[in-house]
């Protein structure tokens, strides 16, 4: 046992050898030498400055006097690095917490910090001493219970720690997704207006019979009514592109099967065009709707900052009520609405790796009752990691369906899986699989504090090689209303 090329030095002596400077340490202070008897031998131990006296484990094997000098308990930390969690000083002695309840009760060593001369008791030979010496065994007892105190008060200042600085890692985490999204929306919206401006410039060339103006006034009506339609299945949404691209194509519109998309995306159908076709002529149709994509376009950015603004927002909220409980009143949730909007803002990731998302949305309602605003980050969260699981050109499938008094919600991906000796360790906060600097290691313990404790639902996950799948199982009712009779 070294550090540093520093070896202590270990020898077996008769406990009467050192009575002198034993009878002055603080245990033995009032022992009747005449007591001793059940302990006859024991270990002398020497060690420099700077020498492991004790390593990771071996506290739980012996008592230890310190007769000289000076020895620091240190633990071990997450970064590797060690901390001093205390020190103990001539004629004191400890080990006996380990060996009083049966195991250590942390991965401490312990260091010499001065040259030291100790005294170690086997465990056979403690317990000897614990039951031949009662003013030896009121003083371990004693020193047992303040450490057991020291170990609490310092456990809970821990946890406190602990706790701030997965809210503070938790909190920078949940804003990068909103606040890229909002930048990116902000830049494509500049880009928008001035596309929007040359095709109004163009528009505006040409004289506006009423009928047209009555037109274009009721289309614009609704292109600025709403941020987007109800949630459409991928289905749903790919069959109403498709039809309205064949449809704006036939009747001559410039970049048809481009704007489709949008005008689908905000719920625009082909009759509410069909005013718009029959008043004006074929170049002047195409100018029409291509000028009212743009502004469906420039409509759906503002919603998209506005929405991971109010996104920023209720996080720096949630900081202000994480010590308290959500008293707002209960409302209904759209779950599917809630799935989309966090698809649209992850849309850019997607994009970048050419992945579809196969939405299934069959739970009917697909309601719940809430307190909190915070299910939006366990989807951000989710699909954020089935796309980072993800190869390029890859799948994801997002499902809903109902259960009896839940809802049920599936995100699952087509990447390698989780190994199965990390499946255990999921949800642990600071646990990550993915290289140092990319991940906090945060996402699903957030995740799974929010659908257990906010919500009073159930997270499981099902993996294999090429197949991943996290299932949200979620309380129709507002749990906090059922458990208060409200």
């Amino acid at each position: 046992m070294s550090e540093g090329g520093k070896p202590i030095e270990v020898q077996p002596i008769l406990l009467r050898e050192v009575g002198e400077a034993l009878f002055q340490t603080r245990p033995f202070s009032g022992t009747n030498p005449d007591a001793l008897s059940g302990v006859e031998q024991v270990e002398l131990v020497k060690a420099k400055a700077g020498t492991t006296v004790a390593e990771s484990g071996q506290m739980a094997r012996f008592y230890w006097l310190l007769l000289e000098g000076e020895v620091r308990a240190e633990r071990p930390e997450k970064d590797g690095n060690w901390s001093v969690a205390g020190f103990a000083h001539a004629g004191e002695g400890f080990g006996e917490v380990p060996l009083l309840m049966g195991r250590a009760p942390s991965l401490m060593r312990v260091v010499a910090a001065q040259d030291s001369v100790l005294i170690r008791f086997s465990e056979q030979e403690f317990w000897s001493l614990l039951a031949c010496c009662p003013s030896v065994r009121n003083v371990v007892l004693a020193d047992m219970s303040q450490r057991m105190q020291s170990y609490q008060t310092e456990a809970l200042h821990r946890e406190k720690l602990v706790s701030l600085g997965t809210l503070a890692a938790g909190l920078m985490h949940e804003l990068h997704n909103p606040g890229a999204a909002a930048k990116r929306a902000s830049s494509q919206l500049r880009e928008n207006l001035l596309r929007l401006q040359q095709l109004s410039l163009r528009h505006a060339a040409h004289q506006k019979t009423q009928q047209q103006l009555e037109c274009m006034r009721d289309l614009l009506e609704h292109a600025i009514g709403g941020c987007h339609a109800p949630a459409m299945s991928s289905l749903e949404q790919a069959d109403a592109e498709e039809e309205m691209g064949e449809w704006l194509a036939s009747a001559g519109v410039e970049n048809a099967f481009s704007i489709a998309p949008a005008l689908i995306a905000i719920g625009f159908s082909q009759e509410e065009l069909v005013c718009a076709k029959d008043a004006f002529e074929t170049n002047n149709f195409s100018d029409a709707l291509n000028w009212l994509e743009a502004l469906v376009s420039s409509v759906s950015l503002v919603c998209a900052i506005e929405e991971s603004i109010s996104r920023i927002s209720e996080l720096v909220m949630a900081v202000k009520k994480f010590a308290y409980d959500d008293r707002s009143a209960g409302r209904e949730l759209d779950v599917h609405d809630s799935l989309q909007s966090t698809i649209t803002i992850l849309n850019h990731k997607l994009r970048t790796k050419s992945i579809s998302v196969v939405k299934r949305f069959e739970a009917s309602p697909a309601t719940i009752m809430t307190r909190g605003s915070a299910l939006s980050q366990v989807w951000t969260n989710l699909i954020d990691n089935a796309v980072d699981a993800s190869p390029a050109g890859g799948q994801i499938e997002v499902s809903t369906w109902t259960e009896p008094g839940r809802l049920a919600v599936s995100i699952a991906d087509r990447g390698a899986g989780i190994p199965s000796e990390v499946l255990p360790h999921i949800f642990e906060a600071f646990f990550t699989t993915k290289p140092q600097g990319s991940g906090t290691g945060l996402g699903l313990e957030i995740v799974h504090r929010i659908v257990t404790q906010k919500f009073g639902g159930t997270i499981d996950v099902e993996s294999e090689p090429g197949s991943t799948r996290f299932i949200v199982r979620l309380p129709v009712k507002d749990p906090a209303a059922t458990t208060t009779g409200s």
